[in-house]
């Protein structure tokens, strides 16, 4: 399964950085979410690692780790991500000096009995994606 998801943040994309590269924020705009910790010591960048705890669809403790960190246009991580494993990649362009265009590609493979559902799952997926990224956008231009 890959989809993409675009949107326009009225924020600088050095904001909207700054705060995707602490996925410790994760749970605040991730509604699956319910804690994320970062798991290597260090300066943040490509290679750290993280654990995270997910309520839905079902409890499950996942762990990821940064696989590209190009501040401020791009960051990328892999792992699990719910019944998934795959990445999720956020590319950041300027639009001015004050408004960002995102976009966050996600590309998931199901294993097992997951395998049936995540062709029929793709559109929800993708839909539960983008409800995320609206609650993270509502974030970033109140701050």
């Amino acid at each position: 399964m890959r989809f993409d998801n675009t949107l326009t943040i009225d924020a600088p994309v050095s904001e909207v950085f700054a705060y995707l590269a602490r996925p410790e924020n994760l749970p605040r705009w991730n509604y699956a979410l319910d804690h994320t910790e970062r798991t290597s010591p260090g300066p943040i960048g490509v290679g750290s690692t993280y654990r995270q705890t997910r309520t839905l669809p079902r409890p499950a403790e996942e762990h990821f780790r940064i696989t590209e960190y190009d501040p401020p246009n791009l960051l990328a991580a892999e792992g699990d991500f719910g019944p998934f494993t795959g990445t999720t990649t956020y590319r950041l362009t300027p639009l001015d000096e004050h408004t960002s265009r995102l976009v966050n590609t996600v590309h998931l493979t199901a294993s097992g009995a997951f395998k049936a559902v995540a062709a029929i799952a793709g559109p929800r997926v993708k839909h539960a994606v983008a409800k995320n990224l609206d609650v993270l956008k509502g974030i970033l231009e109140t701050r």
